[in-house]
C-alpha cells in the first residue's frame, strides 16, 4: 500500500478551537499545511445530524477530533455519524480523538437494573466504522477493555507536572498532592511521585449522588501548599467543600488540578468564590466565556500533546513516550523549560 503523504483531520462541533490548535501544531512540526477536513456537521429542524464531508477521503488516515461533552448526546451522534460517512467514503483508516470521553462515568453497575453505558457507547463506536481511539484521562481505566480496538489513553499528569514545577518554583518544599477521594489515589500518587511531593486524602462519604455528607482530611496538610487533583470538575460542590476542608485544617493555600472542567450548574460561580487560590483546567472540553473570564481559573492547552500523538500514530511510533514530562518539555515549545 503507498504511504499516505498527510493525516487528515476532520472536526465535529464539540471543540472546534482545540481541533484547529492541533492542525496549526501538526503544521508546524511537519513543515507542510495540515488543515482541517472540508465538511459541514449540521442539523435538520428536527435536530437530526447531517454531515457532508467535501474532500476526497479514499484510502486517507483520517482523525475525527470530538469530545463528547456537554451536550453529550448530540456531540456523540456527530462522531458515530461523521465515522460513517468516512467509512463510506472508502477512508482507509478512522481514529477517533476523543479527548474527553463522556458517559465514561457509568463504567459498572452500582446498583440493580441499572446500565454499564460507557461498554454501550464503545459498541455503537466500533460498529460506526471506528478503528483505533485515542482520549485523554478515561474516568476508569477499564473502560480501554470495553473496546475490541487499540486505546490510547493520555495522561494530562506530565503536562501538570510541568505546569505545577513552573508555577510553583520556590515552593516546592511546601507542595502536597491531596486526592479528593480514595477512588482518586493512584491518579494523585502518580503525580506526586512525578514532582517529588507527599500526598494526603480527604475522605468523603456521600448520602446520595451530588451530595457529600461528612469530609475528613488524612495526611497533615498544616501550612502546605495544597494541590488537589482529580479527572473531572462537574458542579464543582465536593471540589469547593474539599478545599475548605483542607484550609481549615491548616492549608497555607489550596490549588486544584483537574483535566476535564465541565462545569456544569454552578460551578462556575461556586469556584470564583471559592476558597482555592486556583483552578487550573485542560482545554479537552471547550472552555466557556464565563470560565475564562474568572480569575481563580486557568486553562493549559493540550493541542501539543494530541497534535504529538496523532503523529506518532500515523507513523506507528511510541504513544506511550508521551508520559514523561520530559519529553513534552520540548513539545510545549519551551514554555516551561527548565532554569
Amino acid at each position: 500500500m503507498p504511504q499516505i503523504e498527510e493525516p487528515k483531520i476532520i472536526s465535529g462541533n464539540a471543540n472546534p478551537p482545540l481541533a484547529k490548535a492541533v492542525a496549526r501544531r501538526m503544521s508546524m512540526h511537519r513543515g507542510v499545511n495540515v488543515g482541517l477536513v472540508e465538511a459541514r456537521v449540521e442539523r435538520f429542524n428536527d435536530g437530526e445530524i447531517f454531515v457532508e464531508v467535501f474532500e476526497n477521503v479514499r484510502g486517507e488516515d483520517m482523525f475525527i477530533l470530538q469530545s463528547t461533552s456537554n451536550p453529550a448526546n448530540d456531540n456523540l451522534m456527530e462522531l458515530l455519524i461523521m465515522s460513517d460517512a468516512l467509512r463510506r467514503s472508502s477512508a482507509a483508516r478512522i481514529t477517533a480523538v476523543i479527548p474527553y470521553f463522556g458517559y465514561a462515568r457509568q463504567d459498572r453497575r452500582t446498583k440493580a437494573r441499572t446500565p454499564i453505558t460507557a461498554k454501550l457507547v464503545a459498541n455503537m463506536m466500533v460498529s460506526s466504522g471506528i478503528e483505533r481511539v485515542l482520549t485523554m484521562d478515561l474516568h476508569a481505566a477499564q473502560i480501554q477493555g470495553f473496546f475490541d480496538i487499540p486505546v490510547d489513553n493520555l495522561y494530562a499528569s506530565p503536562i501538570f507536572a510541568l505546569d505545577i514545577k513552573h508555577a510553583f518554583k520556590g515552593k516546592m518544599d511546601d507542595v502536597m498532592i491531596v486526592s479528593p477521594d480514595v477512588g482518586g489515589v493512584a491518579r494523585a500518587r502518580e503525580l506526586a511521585q512525578r514532582i517529588g511531593a507527599p500526598l494526603s486524602i480527604v475522605d468523603k462519604r456521600r448520602e446520595k449522588p451530588g451530595e457529600v455528607a461528612e469530609m475528613t482530611v488524612i495526611g497533615d496538610v498544616k501550612d502546605r501548599v495544597c494541590i488537589v487533583v482529580d479527572d473531572i470538575v462537574d458542579t464543582a460542590g465536593t471540589l469547593c467543600k474539599a478545599a475548605e476542608v483542607l484550609m481549615s485544617a491548616g492549608a497555607k493555600e489550596v490549588h486544584s488540578y483537574i483535566t476535564h472542567g465541565v462545569l456544569s450548574g454552578p460551578a462556575i460561580e461556586r469556584v470564583g468564590k471559592s476558597v482555592m487560590k486556583s483552578l487550573v483546567i485542560t482545554d479537552t472540553i471547550a472552555p466557556t466565556e464565563a470560565a475564562l473570564a474568572t480569575k481563580n481559573i486557568r486553562v493549559v492547552p493540550t493541542a501539543p500533546m494530541f497534535a504529538q500523538a496523532i503523529m506518532n500514530i500515523w507513523h506507528g511510533t511510541s504513544v506511550s513516550s508521551l508520559f514523561n514530562h520530559e519529553t513534552l518539555e520540548p513539545i510545549y515549545d519551551g514554555m516551561y523549560a527548565s532554569s
